[in-house]
């Protein structure tokens, strides 16, 4: 048995923060139905496609149930509250209010389900100045001071390469509270309305940049942090046929055998030495020698180097290969599969290895009873 298989889950939510979180709780056993209005998640339209399916839509949203329901429409209201009463959990991404203004806030569910876990992620929390501020993944890493640590070499900050604010602040922080929400739910009986606050949840991820403000000192320069440009033993270098190498010896046996490997003089090693002029050494050794040389180098040798790869290379690589990371598949309209996203769960904890995405079509009125229905279940 699933360690979630007895965890009924009720998911309004669309494109990322919400629909990742809900997918950790179903690969681990969660029923999840998936509630969408009538034109469907935005997520559906997103390329690429194959057989009509959205790719990105079929990996966060593999195993659940699709519902489609117009949450306007009065004549789908019963049905939808009957679904939220018999739900453990329910989450959701609407701005604040909005579902109170439908009736399925947490005020008007909790006096018939007072175990319900309610988890409304948001951009900025439920309320403060502001809660109903629009905004999106770098808006939030702007605002709260995350995007101003890195910047090129004129000074610009960068686009993250990832949804940080989205997937870190938004899906693990609510599935962390969620799981804790329902260990406390156990020990007392009751439910509790989970605050998930995107742009608040950032600040963890910025502890080495918050101790010296916490302390009274000025904020971090751009580039100047240990681990944002200010440190020789922690950045980018170019190989001679232009192959980017990260390179992270920070700590000193890593430091020192790095150095030995290209040949940077003694003098160069210690910590009072220029940082620029020992940046500017490792880059003119690296770039003397081929990418090819440089691997051959730091092969077997503990250096912290890795050459930058690209998403093809990362899901191609050996190392992935040798553990299964990408084996278990999703299925897809056109009869193919293509691999789901890896769950950080041993493998006892989850299901089949083929499962589907939910299609778009099947309407609460016609799925009668969702939490006991295989229909559209997994495939």
């Amino acid at each position: 048995m699933q360690p979630l298989s007895n965890l009924r889950v009720l998911d309004f939510t669309t494109l990322l923060p919400g629909p990742l979180a809900t997918l950790y709780l179903a690969e681990a056993g969660a029923r999840v139905v998936k509630v969408e209005r009538p034109e469907g998640d935005p997520g559906r339209s997103n390329k690429p496609e194959r057989g009509k399916q959205s790719l990105q839509f079929a990996l966060l949203n593999r195993g659940k149930i699709g519902l489609v329901a117009d949450l306007k429409d009065p004549s789908m209201y019963k049905r939808i509250r009957d679904l939220a009463v018999e739900a453990d959990v329910l989450v959701e991404q609407f701005r604040p209010g909005v579902m109170a203004r439908l009736g399925l806030g947490y005020e008007d569910l909790r006096k018939d389900n007072p175990r319900l876990v309610y988890c409304s992620i948001t951009g900025f929390g439920q309320d403060g100045p502001l809660a109903h501020r629009a905004g999106h993944d770098l808006t939030y890493l702007a605002r709260a001071g995350m995007l101003r640590l890195t910047a090129d070499s004129a000074g610009k900050p960068v686009l993250p390469p990832g949804q940080i604010a989205d997937v870190g602040g938004g899906s693990l922080s609510a599935v962390i509270s969620i799981l804790t929400a329902l260990h406390h739910r156990e020990a007392t009986g009751q439910g509790v309305h989970l605050d998930i606050s995107m742009t608040e949840n950032l600040f963890p991820w910025m502890a080495r940049a918050l101790a010296p403000v916490f302390d009274g000192a000025r904020p971090p320069v751009p580039g100047g942090g240990r681990h944002t440009g200010g440190s020789p033993r922690y950045g980018i270098h170019f190989s001679s046929d232009g192959v980017p190498f990260a390179i992270a010896p920070l700590e000193e046996k890593f430091w020192q055998t790095f150095c030995g490997i290209i040949g940077v003089p003694e003098d160069l090693r210690g910590n009072a030495a220029d940082p620029e002029i020992v940046s500017a050494e490792i880059e003119r050794r690296m770039a003397a020698r081929s990418a090819a040389e440089l691997e051959a180098m730091f092969e077997g040798q503990d250096v912290c180097v890795e050459r930058v790869r690209d998403t093809r290379e990362a899901v191609d690589d050996e190392h992935f290969s040798a553990r299964g990371t990408f084996e278990r598949r999703i299925s897809l309209p056109d009869g193919s599969t293509i691999p789901a996203i890896p769950m950080p769960f041993p493998n006892s904890f989850l299901g089949a290895d083929t499962v589907c995405a939910p299609g778009l079509g099947v309407t609460i009125q016609e799925l009668h009873n969702p939490w006991g229905e295989a229909t559209g279940w997994k495939g």
